[in-house]
């Protein structure tokens, strides 16, 4: 089990950039594929963006190619999510997710630990 906990957040215009954190605790984080997933109200999860445990492979969901960005900081237990040109399309309550693994999935299924998420609202 490892914790974790995001933040960065918040209200943005169309266009505009965010760059949402996940703090993960232990000494063990570098061990762990991680993955972004997103959840508006009533409906389900989505994927978002993955990464494998070393941060040498990254994966996107198609609707944020090119627009968002996935990296690792191991050294300092942390997880990013630049997310540049938002849409209205984006708001949503952002988590991260933990994987003993070292490749990333896309199955919310096979993450075994998640933040409690942090909101994102774009205007239209």
């Amino acid at each position: 089990q490892v914790q974790l906990v995001e933040s960065g957040g918040g209200l943005v215009q169309t266009g505009g950039s965010l760059r949402l954190s996940c703090a993960a605790s232990g000494r063990t984080f570098s061990s762990y594929a991680m993955g972004w997933f997103r959840q508006a109200p009533g409906k389900e999860r989505e994927f978002v963006a993955a990464i494998t445990s070393s941060g040498d492979l990254t994966y996107y969901a198609d609707s944020v190619k090119g627009r968002f960005t996935i990296s690792r900081d191991n050294a300092k237990n942390t997880l990013y999510l630049q997310m540049n040109s938002l849409k209205p399309g984006d708001p949503a309550v952002y988590s991260c997710a933990a994987r003993q693994s070292y490749g990333f999935a896309i199955s919310s299924r096979v993450y075994d630990s998640w933040g409690q998420g942090t909101q994102v609202t774009v205007s239209a």
